[in-house]
């Protein structure tokens, strides 16, 4: 987790390079590091490497579904951190199996951007809280204010 005050590394797991640089473009721009990967293979060595405070996950990926990325980085041995699914799905069955896979929040395209920042913030905190206190269900994931 990044200490108080640091800058939130953000990794984005997008496959479209224009919402890869507006994102990486306004995250920058307030204050968080940004690193980018195209797809579940390049998402989850990126990772494993990197280790990112959270991660904006893409579900629909040129090599698979998005949340395989979780599932791969488990594999790894590595715990995935605070993690929100975005997709384009704003559905009932969607929100629950990202949850249930591990992610803190689902978020609906298009992306409100001028909110991000400040979700942010709120994410990596409930995500650390998240991870102390166990493992969620659909019922119990968490969700913004």
């Amino acid at each position: 987790m990044t200490a108080p005050g640091a800058a939130t590394h953000v990794l984005l797991v997008e496959d479209s390079a224009l919402v890869i640089a507006a994102l990486r473009m306004l995250l920058e721009q307030t204050g968080h590091r940004v690193s980018a990967a195209e797809s579940v293979r390049a998402a989850v060595a990126a990772a494993t490497r990197d280790r990112p405070d959270m991660i904006l996950l893409d579900l629909s990926l040129p090599d698979g579904d998005g949340l395989a990325v979780l599932d791969g980085l488990r594999a790894a041995g590595v715990t995935p951190p605070p993690t929100v699914a975005v997709t384009g799905h704003d559905a009932a069955d969607v929100r629950a199996r990202c949850v249930a896979a591990g992610c803190i929040d689902v978020l609906t395209k298009p992306i409100p951007a001028m909110e991000l920042p400040r979700r942010i913030a709120g994410w990596t905190d409930r995500g650390l809280r998240a991870a102390e206190s166990g493992p969620r269900t659909p019922e119990h994931g968490l969700r913004l204010p």
